[in-house]
């Protein structure tokens, strides 16, 4: 990191943990005035205030959902940020979707959402390697809803994607 991303950091952190809602205004500027990382400072700057959280999300631009994704799993909200992840579940962007389906969804959502969120993937082509505790989570109604598919598209004359076959 260079000095001036450091200086820029450090006072980007005082305004936060100072004024919460600061953050609106430094966190879409964070990567590029304070480098990787900086976004998932000033969340951690924030001690877990969801309503700050859950507000800088619904403002946020694919990057901005990105790291707030990424950052659930150190933030210690314990449930709260569920609908987040739920959202991103209902993206039609893959990187939303499969930072849906990291630690923090893995851990949180209940089996029926992480399910729906797993055949998701395959049905966008995200590799289900890239599905945080899919193996801890996997059960016989997962494998019975993935069987389905793999039946469908076999049915329709098309190829069933590898990390479906390997799991069935």
């Amino acid at each position: 990191m260079t000095e001036p991303a450091k200086e820029w950091l450090a006072q980007a952190l005082r305004r936060v943990e100072a004024d919460p809602h600061a953050i609106h205004l430094l966190f879409p500027q964070a990567e590029r005035l304070g480098g990787a990382g900086a976004r998932s400072a000033l969340l951690a700057a924030l001690r877990g205030d969801y309503a700050v959280i859950r507000d800088l999300y619904e403002r946020g631009d694919t990057g901005e959902r990105l790291a707030i994704l990424s950052a659930l799993p150190e933030l210690d909200l314990g449930a709260a940020a569920v609908g987040l992840v739920e959202d991103a579940l209902r993206a039609n962007d893959t990187r939303l979707v499969a930072a849906a389906l990291g630690p923090y969804g893995s851990q949180w959502l209940d089996g029926h959402a992480f399910r729906q969120g797993v055949l998701k993937c395959v049905f966008m082509s995200i590799p289900l390697d890239s599905v945080s505790g899919l193996d801890r989570r996997f059960d016989a109604e997962l494998a019975r809803m993935l069987a389905d598919y793999a039946a469908e598209l076999r049915a329709a004359g098309r190829p069933v994607p590898r990390d479906v076959m390997e799991r069935i």
